[in-house]
Parts: structure tokens; C-alpha cells; sequence
């Protein structure tokens, strides 16, 4: 059994084949948390090569002859960009920690599905392999249709379509694994943590 992937504030992956809405109900949801007064961070697994720069511009020329990592700030955001040469997958712990200093109520993980973290599995009926449904750190799943396979009676069956619903079952898990979270810092306050960020 995989340790859980701990850090100061909640994390939850989103988990989900190609094809079944995942950006569409992030779209959705991330207002919905907003309007709970929520500060939600997302870290997003791309399976390919992408770029968020453009050739020309001075940031590429400069990352280009080997500026690493390359900040580029203006008075409405700021992007950093690395290269990552060599590195299989990216390091989900590594990319966690650098949400730390923004201080986010939740980080929502979209992709890194082999990662032990706490799941909101979504299923559209007939797109992918239906075991992505089950599993240790399965939490939820958002369904299209009736549930292909049995599932874990621990595990909250949510409606695909109702982001209103998702939404309200975040917030409560939220709320859940904050008590946790601060039973857990509170009957451990003078031992040091096992992963401190």
C-alpha cells in the first residue's frame, strides 16, 4: 500500500479517460468553489511537449540559450519556465510544493492518476476502460449513466453533468479532510512531520 502524498493543504486528483469532460467540469467547478470562497490551485499533467512561450519573443531567446528556469513578470501575472531535460514524468511532489508559498484551500491535480492521492474518478459511459473506477484512492466518481462495476461502498456517486453537485461534494470533502488534516497537526505538534513542504 502507496503512502499518501501529503502536503499542507488538501490536494484531490481528478482522474478521468480523454474524451470524458474533465477541462469542461473544471470549467464549472472552479467558479462554483470561488463563489464558497474558495482559493483553488490546479496542476495539470500535459502528455506531450507544450510550450507557453513563443518563438521571437525575448523570454524564448533567452530560455533558448540556456536560462533556466526563465521568470517573466508584468503587473497581471508572471509565468516561470523550466526545462526539464532527461526527466521521464513530471515529480508531483516537486510541483505541489511550489503551490506552498500561494497558500490554496485545495490543489486540484488533473492527470497523475498512479499518484497516491485522494480521487475524483469521471466516467463516461462507453469511453475508456471502466476499472479507472475502482481502486485504494478512490474517493467519488461523477458518472454519466449507471455504474458499469461495482464499487466501493465507501465511494460517493455524483451525476457527470450536475457541476453543482460535484461542486457541493468537494466543499464537504474539503471540509472532512481539513478536520483531519488539523486533528492530525494538532496530536502531532511536537513531532516533526514526515514530509514537511
Amino acid at each position: 500500500m502507496e503512502n499518501e502524498l501529503t502536503a499542507s493543504f488538501p490536494v484531490l486528483g481528478i482522474a478521468a479517460w480523454s474524451g470524458t469532460g474533465k477541462t469542461t467540469l473544471l470549467e464549472k467547478l472552479l467558479p462554483r468553489l470561488g463563489e464558497y470562497g474558495l482559493n483553488v490551485a490546479v496542476i495539470k499533467h500535459a502528455h506531450h511537449s507544450f510550450d507557453v512561450d513563443q518563438p521571437g519573443k525575448d523570454s524564448y531567446k533567452l530560455r533558448s540559450a540556456g536560462a533556466a528556469p526563465v521568470l517573466v513578470a508584468s503587473r497581471q501575472r508572471f509565468a516561470l519556465m523550466q526545462e526539464t531535460p532527461g526527466q521521464d514524468e513530471p515529480d508531483l511532489g516537486q510541483l505541489i510544493a511550489m503551490m506552498v508559498p500561494h497558500k490554496p484551500d485545495l490543489v486540484i491535480v488533473e492527470g497523475f492518476k498512479a499518484w497516491p492521492i485522494p480521487k475524483l474518478v469521471l466516467y463516461r459511459d462507453g469511453i475508456g476502460d471502466a476499472a479507472i473506477l475502482t481502486g485504494q484512492w478512490v474517493e467519488a466518481v461523477a458518472l454519466s449513466a449507471p455504474p458499469p462495476i461495482d464499487l466501493a461502498a465507501s465511494v460517493a456517486q455524483l451525476d457527470l453533468d450536475d457541476s453543482e453537485a460535484v461542486a457541493q461534494w468537494v466543499v464537504t470533502w474539503l471540509s472532512a479532510k481539513n478536520d483531519t488534516m488539523s486533528s492530525k497537526n494538532t496530536s502531532s505538534k511536537h513531532m516533526p512531520s514526515k514530509q514537511q513542504w
